[in-house]
């Protein structure tokens, strides 16, 4: 979703930095035990006609509906709703369902992003970031938010913007860190804003960045040390040309990052990002769950579909 999509170090830095360490990833709201659950719909759906298919997903959505005349707040109705539409590709319908998740959780900002993330795509830019910026107001560090709001600026030809917001965040990290350790993951900010400059081509910024998040990781003293600045600087010198340098990185990188990313850095090492994005995507923890309670769970699963 950042920046341009078909950017070399979107593939190889980003889908690592937020995806993997961050644990930004919104697909619990899609993923509950509903669909998990063997000889529920999803294993008739396989045998089903596409019109069939549709039938029955336009029947869940007003049976979710239905439920919601009833009780409005309900959330697992509200969780059915959204993954029905969906799968209707009915992406203006999720508008409202989701503002309703997201004003009935505000401690749970994934709800607002997936909203924010939601309207951008649908051509609301000034909504989305009305929305990112108040995620971002009680959550400076939340990496989707940063992440969808650096986007919309990028995509608006705001460069500066984006490098201005980063910057911010960076400034306050300490301060807010010291309040509640750990809500702004440093690291992954720098790790943004090096990818902004690289879009602007302004490569010496970003190594210096890069060479900044790699001295920190250092100095943690961690046994296995952060490997994503070291990967971005040497994805960066790749680029570049300067392979006598970026090898040494590579290998660094290599030897720090655990097992299930060492294949997507040995893709990237040989230039094939685009293999390296979907191993690094399929081998991502994406098993988190909605805040959703058996109760309600169990009731959302009775509702009839007409």
């Amino acid at each position: 979703m950042i920046l341009k999509r078909d950017s070399w170090i979107v593939r190889g830095i980003l889908i690592l930095a937020i995806v993997a360490f961050v644990g930004g990833s919104l697909a619990f709201v899609f993923s509950g035990p509903r669909n998990r659950a063997s000889g529920g719909p999803a294993s008739t759906a396989q045998t089903a006609t596409p019109e069939e298919q549709r039938a029955e997903l336009e029947g869940r959505a007003n049976g979710y509906a239905l439920v919601l005349e009833r009780e409005p707040n309900n959330q697992a109705a509200l969780l059915g709703l959204v993954e029905a539409r969906l799968a209707l590709e009915d992406l203006p319908g999720v508008v409202e369902p989701l503002q309703k998740l997201a004003e009935l959780n505000p401690a749970q900002p994934d709800y607002a992003v997936l909203l924010a993330q939601t309207k951008q795509q649908l051509g609301d830019l000034e909504g989305a970031a009305q929305v990112y910026r108040s995620v971002l107001t009680t959550n400076p560090g939340n990496m989707n938010a940063l992440e969808g709001m650096v986007a919309l600026l990028i995509n608006q030809q705001r460069p500066q913007a984006a490098v201005g917001l980063l910057q911010d965040t960076l400034t306050t990290a300490e301060q807010a860190n010291q309040i509640q350790p750990g809500s702004i993951d440093t690291t992954s900010v720098k790790l943004l804003l090096g990818q902004v400059y690289v879009e602007q081509e302004r490569f010496q910024d970003a190594i210096a960045i890069y060479d900044e998040a790699i001295a920190a990781a250092a100095a943690q003293g961690e046994v296995q040390p952060d490997f994503r600045p070291t990967l971005a600087k040497a994805l960066v010198l790749q680029r570049l040309g300067r392979m006598e340098e970026a090898q040494p990185l590579f290998d660094n990188a290599l030897t720090m990052a655990p097992a299930e990313f060492k294949d997507s850095i040995e893709q990237l090492m040989s230039g094939n990002a685009a293999d390296a994005d979907a191993t690094t995507i399929e081998s991502a923890p994406l098993d988190a769950e909605a805040p959703v309670t058996p109760a309600a769970e169990s009731e959302a699963e009775s509702v009839p579909a007409e």
